[in-house]
C-alpha cells in the first residue's frame, strides 16, 4: 500500500504526541508500546518503523511536552500587559494547569522518573528545563546581571514545579488549593528579588 508523501512523519508525530501526554499522566514506565500503538490505530509492530527503542521515543516525547510548557508561558507573557512574569507565575500554579496532568509540565509530572532514567532522557530534559528557564530570566524585572538572571530564573522555575507536584499530590482540595495560592506568592517574591 503506498502512502501520501509526509504520510510517515505525520505519524511519528502522532505516536510522539500520544506518548508525550500518556508518559505525563502515567508514567513513562508504565505505558506499553503495544497499549500506546493500539490506542492510535497502529501496531507494536509498526513502532520500529520510526523509533529505534522506547527511550528514543520517551526522548522525543519529552522535547514535545517541553516545548508545550515553553509556548504556554511564552504566550502568558505575550498577553500580560503589565507584570508578565506575574502572569508566568499565575498561567503555571493554575487549578487548570493542576488538573490537567497529561497536558501539563513534563518537569512536575516526570522529574522523578527521568532523573532515574538514561542519559538521553535526562540531557532531553535538560534543553528542556535550560530554555524554559531562560524565558523566566528574560521576563524578570530589575537591572540584573546575566547570572543574577539566571540564578533567580532558576529558583522561579524550582519553586513552581514543587508547588505544582505537591498540589497534585495531596487529597485535600482546599490543602491543594492554598498551596498554588502560596507557592505563586512565594515564587512572585523571588521573582521581584531581582529588582
Amino acid at each position: 500500500m503506498r502512502y501520501d508523501k509526509g504520510h510517515k512523519e505525520a505519524t511519528r508525530q502522532r505516536i510522539i504526541e500520544a506518548a508525550a501526554a500518556r508518559f505525563r499522566g502515567e508514567g513513562i514506565a508504565a505505558v506499553g508500546v503495544a497499549n500506546l500503538m493500539s490506542d492510535i490505530g497502529l501496531t507494536q509492530g509498526g513502532f520500529y518503523n520510526h523509533f529505534e527503542s522506547k527511550d528514543d521515543l520517551a526522548r522525543e516525547a519529552i522535547m514535545l511536552a517541553w516545548q508545550g510548557t515553553y509556548e504556554r508561558l511564552r504566550k502568558a507573557l505575550e498577553r500580560a500587559k503589565h507584570g508578565g512574569i506575574e502572569a508566568l507565575i499565575d498561567t503555571y500554579l493554575s487549578a487548570s494547569h493542576r488538573n490537567r496532568v497529561a497536558e501539563g509540565c513534563v518537569a512536575a509530572a516526570l522529574s522523578a522518573e527521568i532523573a532515574r532514567g538514561s542519559e538521553s532522557l535526562r540531557e532531553a530534559f535538560s534543553e528542556g528545563t535550560a530554555q524554559t528557564t531562560a524565558l523566566i530570566a528574560g521576563a524578570l524585572p530589575g537591572n540584573l546581571t546575566p547570572k543574577q538572571r539566571h540564578g533567580i530564573a532558576m529558583a522561579v522555575l524550582s519553586s513552581l514545579v514543587g508547588t505544582l507536584m505537591l498540589a497534585r499530590a495531596v487529597s485535600d482540595p482546599a490543602m491543594s488549593d492554598e498551596l498554588l495560592a502560596q507557592g505563586r506568592r512565594a515564587a512572585l517574591a523571588l521573582a521581584q528579588s531581582a529588582k
